[in-house]
């Protein structure tokens, strides 16, 4: 997300709030500004969602939202979604409905195929301001602090290292950049900053801890050689997604699935060959038990820290995900799928029947979804784990507040990007109105 606009200028641009028990449980962890009754008006005011209407959806803000109608679809994205109905699921045609459960259309923030980032749709309109200035190709090294105020920053651009002071350092680093800026400016666990040769100014043991993420394990098909998936700009994946409570689970919708048009290697990295003509499913566990930790390499701001996920920790993160492959196996083994694929390429049928085997399949295919969030978690000052209080200021400071996914107290069983704007708007009210 090193660009303007953050992570919305590079991100699946898939457009999920979340369940409104993310929010309550903020709320009841004495974050009571969080509840989704409150966050509501914020999700309303950033969204213009051009296909639904009622009391929970905004039609006069700057993102707008679509979902692709049925004649968009690819033949695997109506396979999916056939296949995921006649095992029982309902359908939805609202992924933000409140009471919104089961398979249908994704939303995105996507229109014309134009990615409606915070960049075109926050920044641009407001270039012309007198107040504003952007400066690009910035590095922030650490924050400026006095006497347990923040007084700057201090910044190198091409090799020149200045200072830029402020009223209010307002940090929007991501769930990844601001727990490092904080410990490189000497507040964190003080045993670990000791480690790194930098001077504690302030001992928030929380910092870089809570680290949450979606864990996901991708299933592939071979294809039929007459289902001409590539051709048309058709290479389109999570167009329709089912969000469900896995079986024995209290935790609803913890469970995510969307499909995805074909299966490059380079889907998840930057570079290499597409592996074979194939379609797939990503499974995805949108709230796992367990959590990682951040921890720095260096005391240089260029060195990136080390991030620990420590997936499937805890045993019911993994029974949840692998109930999961074998309801995607079986969707894609059925009938919906028989006129495209030909066989499945992983997992085995022999790694499906074991749960040793599956489970050491999961362990060794889990890959990150690029939602980070929680290491820098809101919460009161009786919470000895909690950096921030509920208006993102950092606990031990005057004027220093964070306002990014690492002050969500716990992931939210959605992609991250609009959280993380519905946290911007919300933060942008606490300083309007002088909290």
């Amino acid at each position: 997300g090193k660009a303007m606009g953050g992570s919305s200028a590079v991100n699946a641009q898939i457009f999920l709030r979340g369940d409104p028990q993310d929010y309550d449980t903020w709320a009841e962890h004495g974050n009571e500004e969080w509840s989704f009754e409150k966050c509501l008006p914020a999700f309303k005011k950033l969204e213009n969602d051009t296909d639904m209407g009622g009391d929970f959806h905004g039609h006069d803000g700057p993102v707008r939202v679509r979902r692709h109608p049925k004649d968009e679809w690819t033949r695997d994205a109506e396979a999916f979604f056939q296949g995921f109905r006649d095992i029982g699921f309902p359908a939805t045609e609202d992924h933000n409905d409140p009471d919104s459960t089961g398979v249908g259309p994704m939303p995105f923030n996507t229109i014309n195929r134009v990615r409606q980032s915070t960049a075109l749709t926050y920044l641009n309109p407001a270039r012309n301001r007198i107040n504003l200035t952007l400066k690009a190709d910035c590095n922030v090294r650490k924050i400026k602090l006095s006497n347990k105020k923040a007084v700057g920053v201090e910044v190198e651009k091409n090799g020149d290292v200045f200072i830029e002071k402020g009223l209010e350092i307002i940090v929007s680093a991501g769930a990844i950049g601001s727990p490092q800026l904080l410990m490189l400016s000497g507040i964190g666990p003080n045993e670990h900053l000791g480690g790194k040769g930098i001077e504690v100014l302030h001992h928030l043991p929380g910092v870089g801890q809570n680290l949450r993420d979606h864990p996901q394990v991708r299933l592939i098909w071979e294809v039929n050689d007459d289902y001409e998936h590539l051709k048309d700009g058709s290479k389109r994946g999570a167009t329709v997604a089912i969000r469900y409570t896995a079986e024995g689970s209290e935790l609803h919708n913890d469970m995510m699935v969307h499909h995805t048009a074909t299966v490059p290697e380079r889907f998840y990295m930057t570079d290499g060959e597409d592996m074979y003509k194939g379609v797939g499913m990503s499974a995805c566990l949108y709230l796992q038990i367990g959590s990682g930790e951040l921890l720095l390499r260096s005391s240089d701001p260029q060195v990136q820290p080390h991030l620990n996920y420590n997936y499937f920790r805890e045993e019911e993160d993994l029974r949840r995900m692998r109930e999961c492959v074998r309801l995607c196996a079986e969707v894609g083994d059925g009938n919906s799928y028989e006129s495209i694929v030909t066989r499945r390429i992983q997992p085995t049928d022999q790694e499906l029947k074991d749960n040793d085997l599956l489970d050491l399949w999961i362990l060794k295919n889990a890959t990150t979804s690029h939602h980070i969030s929680g290491t820098c978690k809101m919460g009161p000052e009786s919470d000895s784990m909690a950096v921030v209080d509920q208006y993102g200021k950092v606990h031990g400071f005057e004027n220093l507040r964070l306002g990014d996914a690492s002050i969500m107290h716990d992931c939210v069983r959605a992609n991250t990007n609009v959280p993380a704007m519905m946290i911007g708007e919300k933060i942008a009210e606490f300083i309007k109105q002088g909290k």
